[in-house]
């Protein structure tokens, strides 16, 4: 038997029938094409989902963004394009779900923590610097959640946050270091335990046992990994750790803040979906900003143009202080060191710093060490001799390529 073509044994035996037919072909292409479609498009609306859910947790703080365009012309002006100025502000306020067990809620709050982030024009660097919220500093006339105004007074940095929320307190700082805030963010309690939580804990290392019953902190000496409750506990101890003075706290809160950094951007991270994302949704959903970072977009723009700084480049200090004369718990600025350092970072100067004495952190409430002139460099003018240049002021701090037990 043959075929029309005159092969033996018809198509079968030249294979033809073993091939699938033409619309066979078209139609399981056409199935594979709309099983791709549907993937990139479930896979963009769970994107477009993810991201509206995150942009829309940020808390954007429309008051105070009114109440510091009232007083515009009197602040500051900006003398470095690009360099950024960031106030961090961690409110001890007991509203807001899981801050209750903090203290009774009497409808006031204080910062408990501020510190000024400056990020300079090249993003090579960042200095964040602590402001104790014991100094005693000129507070200007602010609006109260009542909508009445306080009269501008000499008091303790902290009670501004508590009469006019962020606004008073930008305004304060400004008054205080001649630079202008660009954005603030502001994190209570809990927002920073869920932010810790998220990363899997950050290590500290403990010279001694801890047992706080006020900070709710029990923990033995060593190397400790701290989550949550213990973390919150740590940076907010006062009276059981070292000598119980706002200085040694805030050299803590720096500590803690520098083994964060590292943690954020080691690749267990920033590469692991499982914890960026429960990372991304605590610190949106923690946080209080002004317009300007009131966006997942542009809260990307910031993290990306610093997550590349080297951690021996992200300098922690402390602003120059000393036991304010009236009355030692309080403080007051060493001067003229502390207007050398707003002056540098105000101009976008470089910040050094070289880590504290060992003696300085064993006394109680000593003043902190001035700023020192480094050895100056010579510049070469002629043969063998040479022109000193101007002496670089050194700072007392740290940075987050140091965060270790101190």
């Amino acid at each position: 038997m043959t075929d029309s073509a005159g092969i033996p044994g018809g198509t079968d035996a030249a294979g033809g029938e073993l091939r699938p037919p033409r619309n066979r072909r078209r139609r399981l292409l056409r199935w594979i094409g709309l099983g791709l479609a549907l993937l990139v498009l479930l896979g963009t609306a769970a994107g477009w989902w993810l991201y509206n859910k995150l942009d829309g947790n940020i808390t954007e703080d429309t008051s105070a963004a009114a109440e510091l365009a009232r007083y515009d012309r009197e602040r500051p002006a900006h003398l470095a394009t690009g360099a950024q100025n960031i106030l961090l502000i961690g409110s001890d306020s007991r509203s807001g779900q899981g801050n209750a067990g903090y203290g009774e809620d009497k409808g006031t709050q204080r910062s408990d923590t501020t510190i000024l982030l400056h990020l300079p024009q090249d993003r090579r660097s960042a200095t964040a610097v602590s402001i104790p919220r014991d100094l005693m500093t000129q507070i200007p006339s602010c609006l109260r959640p009542d909508g009445s105004r306080t009269g501008a007074s000499f008091a303790q940095f902290n009670w501004a946050f508590q009469w006019g929320g962020a606004a008073c307190t930008i305004r304060t700082v400004e008054k205080l270091t001649g630079i202008r805030i660009d954005h603030h963010m502001v994190i209570d309690f809990s927002g920073f335990k869920r932010m810790v939580d998220a990363v899997g804990g950050v290590e500290v290392c403990l010279a001694e046992p801890v047992n706080d019953v006020q900070a709710k902190l029990k923990l033995p000496a060593g190397l400790q990994t701290l989550r949550g409750e213990q973390a919150l506990g740590f940076v907010r101890a006062r009276h059981s750790l070292g000598n119980g003075s706002d200085t040694e706290r805030m050299g803590r809160q720096q500590q803690f803040l520098g083994s964060l950094v590292k943690k954020v951007q080691s690749n267990g991270v920033l590469l692991n979906p499982a914890r960026l994302y429960p990372l991304l949704d605590a610190a949106t959903s923690s946080l209080t900003t002004d317009p300007g970072l009131a966006s997942l977009r542009n809260m990307y723009e910031l993290v990306r143009g610093v997550r590349g700084i080297p951690t021996d480049r992200i300098t922690f200090l402390t602003v120059p202080r000393r036991p304010y004369a009236p009355n030692p718990n309080r403080d007051e600025l060493v001067e003229p060191d502390a207007t050398r350092l707003f002056r540098q970072l105000r101009e976008d100067e470089p910040v050094t710093v070289t880590p504290p004495q060992p003696s300085t952190s064993s006394a109680a409430r000593t003043p902190a060490p001035t700023a020192t002139d480094a050895t100056p460099e010579g510049n070469s003018t002629g043969e063998g001799t040479s022109t000193p240049s101007a002496p670089i002021p050194t700072f007392t701090g740290t940075t987050a390529g140091n965060a270790e037990c101190r």
